[in-house]
């Protein structure tokens, strides 16, 4: 299974942007989407960024991965 992750571009040099993923940074590839910008959300899968997605979408997926997250966290009672 193969998963693709929202993240929000924060800076672009060439072909190469920096990207926040919930406060972690990684520099990706954008050899894909030669037309993402600085502030637009694309999907990252394995080091390239695949496809641009809109905010509300991007937001709503990271959403519901973190409620994912919670669920199998064990209860700290």
């Amino acid at each position: 299974m193969c998963l693709a992750v929202p993240v929000r571009i924060v800076r672009r040099v060439g072909d190469l942007a920096e990207v926040d993923a919930g406060g972690v940074r990684k520099e990706v590839s954008l050899l894909l989407v030669p037309e993402a910008a600085v502030g637009d959300y694309v999907l990252l899968h394995a080091g390239y960024a695949i496809q641009l997605v809109d905010e509300a979408g991007a937001r709503e997926t990271l959403e519901l991965m973190r409620q994912l997250v919670e669920a199998e966290e064990p209860d700290a009672d």
